[in-house]
């Protein structure tokens, strides 16, 4: 959520800068601008009724010390009582109006983030490996899982609809690889503490990390009079597990990773990516979320960064790690890198994480704080995350740059003691 004090002081720069993102803010900035102009007057009315409460005791004594009856001052008191607590409950309903519309506007781009209206306008920051040159034509994933045996989409399909999948055999098994590969990585050599969450989480929850209100469709809710929502990211549990806290900044940054399935309804993606596992309503992540002082969140937005890529680099994967324009990144991120990794059967690269910084806009929302020497006053942390990374890309990753002419699989070297010394998925 973007800071109220400053969208009143610095409209331009928030409009210029949520222009940047596609988006005409006008009306909601005029509709922010009343909503400040009611509440200072609010206040304003509230204080001076409260000044002439505190002067009443005065009065009081004074009628009483000439002999007149002060009954007239008890009516007035409680008159202006009952004013006061009316204005206070306006109040409070502009402030939550307010708060209501900041919670639909996305945060604004950093300085450094190039300007541009869709995927063209990204930025290539590096490349690292090269494409296989093939000498066969390269099988997509949903023609060499099924041919092996280890992955079921139909039988998926009859179990749950569109967009599930069934991973049988080596498939589960090297699905399982990635992941204990993905952990053992980030902790003991990246400092990352491993956290098991709930894969249930609350509106509030959703709410701190922007997933609510504004993107409800794209979740999947518990039906009946539970307040949770299965997890679209373990972003939104690893998140607030310090909302409503204020951090030591001399133990900053913290740094944890989790495993998760995900679950998300994917609104408005229909016919986008609907063969194989690009694009599923379950799927596998290991994800990475840091808290950091905000002198040091883009440094630490870096080093997130190269966390995610190592996954690819260890496992031999080509990549590329792009910077998302203004018209391409997340609604909460200030600053967002996409890596990308080479699929051969489409000829291209296709995102397999995402890695962003979102300031202090998070922290905000889920009220989020330090004390940069652990003492003074609290200000907001900077949250970041990012895929460390989505396990079915992963996978499909490995299907395709490892498979072989007879329609066999080699298992990356890196992933070897995770698969018990297997170096070849084969037909069963």
């Amino acid at each position: 959520m973007l800071d109220p004090a400053f969208v009143r002081d610095h409209a331009d720069l928030v409009r210029a800068g949520l222009r940047n993102r596609g988006i005409d803010p006008d009306a909601d900035l005029e509709a922010l601008a009343t909503f400040d102009s009611r509440r200072r007057a609010v206040i304003v009315e509230v204080e001076g009724l409260k000044r002439q409460q505190n002067r009443s005791g005065e009065d009081v004594a004074r009628a009483k010390k000439e002999g007149r009856d002060p009954s007239a001052v008890f009516a007035a008191n409680r008159e202006r009582g009952q004013q006061i607590k009316q204005l206070e409950a306006d109040l409070g309903a502009i402030d939550q109006q307010r708060r209501g519309l900041l919670l639909t506007i996305p945060n604004l781009p950093a300085a450094h983030v190039p300007v541009g209206a869709s995927p063209a306008d990204n930025k290539e920051v590096r490349r690292v490996g090269e494409p296989r040159l093939f000498d066969f034509a390269p099988q997509a994933h949903w023609d060499l899982g099924p041919a092996l045996g280890i992955i079921d989409f139909e039988r998926a399909a009859k179990t749950s609809g569109a967009r599930f999948a069934f991973l049988m055999g080596d498939g589960a098994k090297l699905s399982r690889a990635l992941i204990n590969f993905m952990l053992s990585l980030h902790t003991s050599e990246h400092g990352y503490t491993e956290v098991e969450p709930p894969f249930l989480v609350n509106a509030e929850s959703l709410t701190g990390t922007g997933n609510l209100p504004k993107f409800e469709a794209d979740l999947f809710k518990i039906a009946g009079d539970w307040d949770l929502y299965l997890v679209p990211t373990a972003e939104v549990p690893l998140t607030n597990l310090h909302r409503g806290e204020i951090l030591d900044g001399r133990q900053l940054p913290l740094k944890y990773c989790a495993y998760t399935p995900c679950f998300r309804s994917e609104a408005g993606s229909y016919g986008a990516d609907v063969r194989g596992l690009i694009r599923q309503h379950q799927f596998d992540k290991v994800e990475l979320v840091k808290f950091a002082p905000p002198d040091r969140s883009h440094e630490e937005l870096e080093g997130l960064t190269r966390d995610a890529e190592q996954v690819l680099i260890r496992l031999g994967l080509p990549y590329r790690t792009m910077m998302l324009c203004t018209g391409d990144m997340g609604f909460a991120s200030a600053t967002t890198y996409d890596i990308e990794v080479w699929l051969p059967s489409q000829k291209t690269y296709r995102e397999i994480s995402s890695c962003s910084n979102t300031e202090a806009f998070q922290a905000r929302r889920a009220s989020i704080k330090f004390r940069p020497e652990g003492k003074g006053k609290a200000e907001f942390v900077h949250t970041l995350n990012g895929s460390g990374l989505a396990v079915g890309r992963t996978l499909i990753a490995v299907i395709e740059n490892y498979q072989q002419k007879d329609g066999s699989i080699v298992i990356p070297e890196a992933l070897r003691p995770w698969m018990g010394g297997q170096e070849r998925i084969v037909a069963r």
